[in-house]
C-alpha cells in the first residue's frame, strides 16, 4: 500500500501540459455595472428587452478547471440590471455545437451530468457570506446559502425565478432575483460581491468571472464587484406562508375505527424585513412534514443519530447560529457537533417510550418562535432566537414532554475586511417540570462560547480558537442519568472520574486551538489541539457525541489543481491523530495516507490506508460504561474507482480491507455500482455491497 501511494504521488508531479500561459492576475477585483431599468424584462430567456439592448456586457471569463487561469474554450458574457424590487441577470453561453450541450432533468438542488451557470452574490459585501443561484439548460434550479467564506448550505431554498433557452448560438439563462431574498446594509449606493461560474460538462471545464483560484483560501472573498446599484434601501419584505396538513395515523387504541385516525394541523411562517439588513422571522406550529420524512435508521451504536434540519424557519440563517465543536480537517467536521442543534426544538417527546403509546404525538408542538437577525455597517452580525414549546401528554395524561423555552443569542464581528473575526454565543433551555418529568429531564441547561480567527500572509495561513462552557441543572436522578449516559460514562471503573448520584448540577468546558495553511502553492497543513472535560454537556439544545477527550490531530497535503499530462487534478494527504481521555488513558495513535486523482478521461481513482492503535490503546466506549478494552494494531486499506458519469453507462467500485487483533480479526468488502442515463429525464442506479469478515473479539461477562 505504501509503495502504491508512493507511485501515486510521483505521478502528480509530471510536467505540466498547459494550452496557454496564465496571465498576470489583476491587482484589483473585476467590476461589473448594473443598469437601472424602469421596465422589468420579460423572463423568457431572450435578450430582446429594452434593458438588455443597453446594459453593458461583461465577458472577461477565465478557466479554473481543468486548467487554472487559461482562456475558456467557449465564450460567456453577462449583463446585470435592477429595479426597486429585483436584480436581473442575463447570461449568454456561446457554444459552436448547441446539439452537444449536456442536459439532465432532476429534482431541485440535485446536480446532474449537465452544463450549468451559477451566480454568486455577496450582498453584504462582507467577503464572508452570500448566496448561490444555479440553473442548467433544462431549468433545474440549485441554490445555497454561504457562510464563513466557503461553507455551502443546500437546505436554503430561496424564492427566485429563471428562464433558460437553447438556440443556434448556445444557450441562455435570464435570472430574476427578488431583493427581498438578499440581505444588504441601509445605504444609498450599494456594491455587491458578485461572480458568475459556467460549467461546460462535455469538456469537464469550469470558467468564472472573475477568476476563481482553487489554490486560494475561501470562495466569497474571491468575488468581483457589482456596482451601480442605488436607491433600493426602501425595499420592504413581508412574506406569509400558511400551511395545513392532514394525515392518516395507524393506532392500536380501541377508539380508532379500522385502526386508523385522522389528524389535522395548521400553522404558518412569517418573515418581515424591518430594514434591508434586519429581518424578523416568526412561526406558529411549524410544518413538520419534512421532519417526519426523515430516512429510517437502524442505530445499534451508543451515539445519537444526527438529522438535518428542513423546517424553513430554522433553515434560514443556519450559518450565523452555527457554533461547531470537534471541527478540524482530519475528521472533515463531519460529526455535525455544536452548541446549537435546531432539531432539539420540537423534538420527539423525550418520555414517549416511557409514558406514551401509538397515539402519542411523534413531535412536540411549537407554540411560537421568533428570530431576529441582522448585520450592521460595521461588520457586526447578530441573531436572537426564542421558541416556546407546549406540554405534551401520553397515557393517562402523563407528561411525555414538559412545556419549555429555548433561547439562543449569537454575535459575530468581522475585522480587517473579513480576514479576522471574533464571535460569541449563549444558549438557554428552561423547562416547567412536574412529578412525571422531574426524575428524567434537566429543568435548566446553559451554554456559552467564544471564538476568534485570523488570516494572514495573503490569506494563506489562519489561526483560530474557541472556548465553550456548559452547565445543566436538575434532580439528582436526572443528573445521575446524564453522568451515566454514553456522552460521559462517569461510572466506568478504573478512571479518575467519580460518579456522584447526589449531585444536582453538572458543569464542563471545551477548548480548541488550530493553525494551518489553507491556500497558496501546492502545500497544505493543519494542526489542531482539542480538549473537552468529562462534564461538558450540551445536548439539551446542542449536539455532542462524547465528552471527556483530549485530541491532537495533524493533516498535511499536496494539492494539484492544474491539469497535467495524465490528470485533471490530484491530491495526496497524510494524517496523524492521537487521543486520550481526561484520565490519561490513550484511546488512539493512528496514521492515514490517501491519494485521489481525476484522470483526463474523467475517471477518478482513490487509494488509501489507515494504521490504527500504533501504540497501546484502549476503547473506553466499547463496553458502554464497563472497563476499557485493549485495542490491537489495525490496518485498514481502501480504494475506489469511478468512470465518466457523463456516459450513457457509467459505474464504479469501492473496496475495503481490515486486519486486526494480530491477524485473527479480518474482513473485506466490495461495493460495485452502475448508473444508466436512459434519457435526459430518466436515470437508473443499481448497486450492491458484498462483505466477508471474521471477528475474533469476544465478550466475557
Amino acid at each position: 500500500m505504501l509503495l502504491a501511494l508512493t507511485i501515486f504521488g510521483a505521478a502528480v508531479i509530471s510536467p505540466p501540459a498547459h494550452r496557454n500561459q496564465p496571465r498576470t492576475p489583476p491587482t484589483a477585483p473585476l467590476t461589473a455595472i448594473a443598469a437601472r431599468t424602469r421596465q422589468a424584462p420579460v423572463l423568457d430567456g431572450r435578450n430582446d428587452d429594452v434593458i438588455w439592448r443597453s446594459a453593458p456586457k461583461f465577458s472577461d471569463f477565465r478557466q479554473f478547471a481543468p486548467h487554472v487561469d487559461t482562456d475558456p474554450s467557449v465564450k460567456t458574457e453577462f449583463q446585470a440590471a435592477y429595479d426597486e424590487h429585483n436584480l436581473y441577470v442575463f447570461v449568454r453561453m456561446y457554444d459552436p455545437h448547441p446539439d452537444s450541450i449536456m442536459h439532465a432533468l432532476s429534482r431541485r438542488d440535485v446536480r446532474g451530468p449537465s452544463d450549468q451557470i451559477k451566480l454568486i452574490i455577496d450582498s453584504y459585501d462582507d467577503k464572508r457570506s452570500g448566496y448561490e443561484f444555479a440553473v442548467n439548460p433544462d431549468g433545474v434550479k440549485r441554490d445555497y446559502a454561504i457562510s464563513n467564506d466557503s461553507q455551502e448550505d443546500d437546505s436554503w431554498n430561496g424564492i427566485w425565478d429563471v428562464a433558460t433557452r437553447v438556440d443556434s448560438l448556445g444557450w441562455t439563462a435570464e435570472f430574476r432575483i427578488p431583493l427581498s431574498q438578499l440581505r444588504y446594509a441601509r445605504l444609498q449606493q450599494h456594491t455587491f460581491g458578485f461572480g458568475v461560474w459556467r460549467d461546460v460538462e462535455r469538456y469537464a471545464e469550469r470558467d468564472s468571472w472573475p477568476l476563481y483560484s482553487p489554490t486560494r483560501n475561501g470562495l466569497v472573498s474571491q468575488l468581483g464587484r457589482l456596482t451601480g446599484i442605488t436607491g433600493i434601501t426602501t425595499a420592504q419584505r413581508l412574506e406569509v406562508t400558511p400551511y395545513a396538513v392532514t394525515k392518516n395515523v395507524e393506532r392500536t387504541t380501541p377508539n380508532a375505527r379500522f385502526g386508523r385516525a385522522q389528524q389535522m394541523s395548521a400553522g404558518g411562517d412569517l418573515k418581515f424585513g424591518i430594514t434591508p439588513n434586519i429581518t424578523l422571522d416568526a412561526t406558529v406550529n411549524p410544518d413538520f412534514g419534512q421532519v417526519e420524512a426523515d430516512p429510517a435508521v437502524l442505530n445499534l451504536s451508543a451515539f445519537e443519530t444526527f438529522f438535518a434540519e428542513r423546517r424553513p424557519f430554522f433553515v434560514e440563517g443556519t450559518g450565523l447560529y452555527q457554533f461547531q465543536l470537534n471541527c478540524y480537517i482530519v475528521v472533515d467536521c463531519s460529526t455535525n457537533e455544536g452548541l446549537f442543534y435546531s432539531r432539539r426544538i420540537g423534538r420527539s417527546p423525550a418520555l414517549r417510550n416511557l409514558y406514551g403509546d401509538d397515539g402519542t404525538p411523534t413531535s412536540t408542538a411549537i407554540a411560537a418562535a421568533t428570530k431576529l437577525t441582522g448585520r450592521t455597517q460595521q461588520g457586526l452580525s447578530f441573531g436572537l432566537l426564542d421558541a416556546a414549546t407546549e406540554k405534551m401528554e401520553g397515557v393517562n395524561s402523563r407528561t411525555v414532554e414538559p412545556r419549555a423555552n429555548y433561547a439562543v443569542l449569537r454575535g459575530q464581528q468581522d475585522l480587517r475586511g473579513g480576514e479576522a473575526g471574533v464571535s460569541i454565543i449563549a444558549t438557554a433551555v428552561n423547562r416547567a417540570l412536574d412529578s412525571w418529568s422531574t426524575p428524567y429531564l434537566h429543568n435548566a441547561a446553559y451554554t456559552t462560547g467564544a471564538t476568534f480567527r485570523n488570516r494572514f500572509h495573503n490569506s494563506e495561513y489562519e489561526i483560530a480558537g474557541q472556548l465553550a462552557a456548559s452547565e445543566v441543572l436538575g434532580s439528582a436522578s436526572a443528573i445521575d442519568s446524564t453522568q451515566r449516559s454514553p456522552v460521559h460514562y462517569y461510572q466506568q471503573p478504573g478512571d479518575k472520574l467519580a460518579e456522584d448520584p447526589t449531585r444536582t448540577s453538572l458543569a464542563g468546558h471545551s477548548e480548541q486551538l488550530k493553525f494551518g495553511k489553507y491556500g497558496g502553492g501546492v502545500t497544505r497543513f493543519e494542526s489542531s489541539l482539542l480538549r473537552q472535560s468529562a462534564g461538558f454537556e450540551v445536548n439539551d439544545l446542542g449536539y455532542l457525541r462524547r465528552a471527556d477527550i483530549l485530541d491532537w490531530s495533524t493533516w498535511a497535503a499536496l494539492t494539484f489543481q492544474n491539469a497535467r499530462s495524465i490528470y485533471r487534478w490530484a491530491q495526496v494527504n497524510g494524517n496523524h491523530w492521537e487521543q486520550w481521555n481526561t484520565s490519561g488513558t490513550r484511546l488512539e495513535n493512528a496514521l492515514n495516507f490517501n491519494g485521489h486523482m481525476g484522470l483526463n478521461n474523467n475517471w477518478d481513482v482513490h487509494l488509501g490506508s489507515t494504521f490504527a492503535h500504533l501504540t497501546p490503546s484502549y476503547c473506553d466506549r466499547c463496553t458502554r460504561g464497563g472497563p476499557v478494552m485493549r485495542q490491537s494494531v489495525g490496518i485498514y486499506p481502501w480504494g475506489g474507482v469511478n468512470t465518466d458519469r457523463r456516459r450513457t453507462v457509467s459505474g464504479g467500485m469501492w473496496f475495503n480491507l481490515n486486519y486486526g487483533d494480530e491477524g485473527r480479526t479480518r474482513g473485506r468488502s466490495i461495493s460495485p455500482y452502475v448508473n444508466v442515463i436512459v434519457s435526459t429525464r430518466l436515470q437508473a442506479n443499481l448497486g450492491t455491497n458484498l462483505s466477508w469478515g471474521h471477528d475474533n473479539t469476544q465478550w466475557f461477562g
